[in-house]
């Protein structure tokens, strides 16, 4: 595959960006760097402002405020439009956005008419590319003659062929069955590595964007509230949003009772007490509410009377996940979910679970602002309208 162009990936970086639809600020104030060749995935639910933000990278969408820069040039601005076709970059779209027209070898093809490639040059590489992507002797097929899978690699073919500094998706996978995401996701992920592009990947779905991404952005109502490589971001969550939008078991609420040897938080919730991290100066009586990961939670078989970071409820429901049982607990007034074991616990039955302080994460109840665990990585902002921008650096 050497005959593809090797040309490294483009910085990007955007600096106060801001975009309004009438009254909605669909982004505010977002600055982000993306070092050369890293991948980098938006995270947030819908309305989040992930795709308005990677459309602008595309030139599809123009900022009302704020900068874009590709590769070290200015292509959004003040005064300043680059058009998308010369900004060295290509996008692969949720729906395809295949020309119904033209056949695979045509579809990616067209990626390649700004090169001015001699016919025959230009068919060789499009018939490469797609050998790429798994699509061998299907040159020939028109898009209604290819299944969805089928179609998103051409789309993905067509991305990579003239071998951009960036690549652009937009929830590529959101439209196929799981079993075919999976590989999907898979072959973007080795496809894009290889060919040493940067990339911007948005999705709603927290467990792609693990399994993806170098770095994570989460985006919440227009802001880039956080800022990390994937683990960092599960282990040390900015805020409650961050946290729950990333995979929980459920929450606890209660009140602070001291630390412990292992410098964990010792809160008392109801009868029971637990140990929790938290990147907050929490003093003994303060109000908090603990957040738990799945993997926290354990069915606690043991004799083990002592009462600190075990809690005890009845099983509401058990469901077979292939691997084991996923179970829902209902612990006084709070569900814990996901709760995994080997073997099924039946729905009544009494139990008692045990938390791993390492996933458990206490957030003061007053707490309005985002807390920095590490500043390189992680952004920063407290209240609706940030006075600063809310700056991350993904390298």
């Amino acid at each position: 595959m050497s005959s593809l162009d090797d040309r490294g990936g483009h910085q990007v970086s955007l600096v106060g960006t801001g975009k309004r639809y009438g009254a909605v600020r669909a982004l505010a104030g977002v600055d982000l760097e993306v070092a050369a060749g890293k991948f980098l995935v938006l995270l947030g639910p819908s309305g989040s402002g992930k795709t308005t933000l990677v459309r602008s990278l595309a030139g599809i969408e123009r900022l009302d405020e704020g900068e874009i820069h590709i590769g070290g040039r200015l292509v959004s601005g003040p005064g300043t439009y680059v058009p998308s076709e010369k900004r060295d970059l290509a996008m692969v779209f949720q729906d395809y956005a295949l020309w119904p027209h033209l056949t695979a070898a045509g579809n990616v093809g067209y990626a390649l008419r700004r090169r001015k490639l001699a016919a025959d040059q230009a068919r060789a590489r499009s018939l490469e590319a797609l050998e790429r992507v798994g699509l061998s002797g299907l040159g020939a097929r028109y898009p209604h003659e290819l299944s969805g899978g089928q179609q998103q690699r051409v789309a993905l073919a067509r991305a990579i062929v003239a071998k951009p500094g960036l690549l652009l998706f937009d929830e590529p996978l959101s439209n196929l069955d799981t079993d075919l995401r999976e590989r999907l996701r898979v072959e973007i992920s080795t496809l894009t590595r290889e060919s040493g592009a940067t990339a911007v990947y948005i999705t709603h779905d927290q467990a792609e964007a693990f399994a993806l991404a170098d770095v994570i952005g989460v985006l919440d109502q227009g802001r880039l509230v956080q800022l990390a490589d994937p683990e960092t971001l599960y282990l040390k969550p900015a805020n409650p949003f961050v946290a729950r939008f990333t995979g929980l078991s459920g929450e606890l609420g209660g009140a602070v009772v001291g630390r412990d040897e292992a410098e964990f938080f010792v809160i008392e919730v109801g009868s029971w007490r637990v140990r929790a991290r938290s990147a907050h100066a929490l003093k003994a009586g303060d109000a908090v509410r603990v957040l738990i990961r799945p993997a926290a939670t354990a069915f606690d078989e043991s004799d083990d009377e002592s009462s600190v970071g075990t809690v005890s409820g009845s099983v509401i429901d058990v469901a077979y996940r292939g691997r084991g049982y996923d179970h829902v607990v209902a612990c006084g007034e709070h569900h814990l979910a996901s709760v995994f074991s080997a073997r099924p616990w039946a729905r009544g039955t009494q139990a008692k679970l045990s938390l791993d302080p390492t996933g458990c994460i206490a957030f003061p109840l007053n707490d309005a602002a985002q807390i920095s665990y590490d500043e390189e990585v992680t952004t920063v902002m407290a209240g609706p309208e940030p006075a600063a921008t809310n700056r991350g650096v993904a390298e």
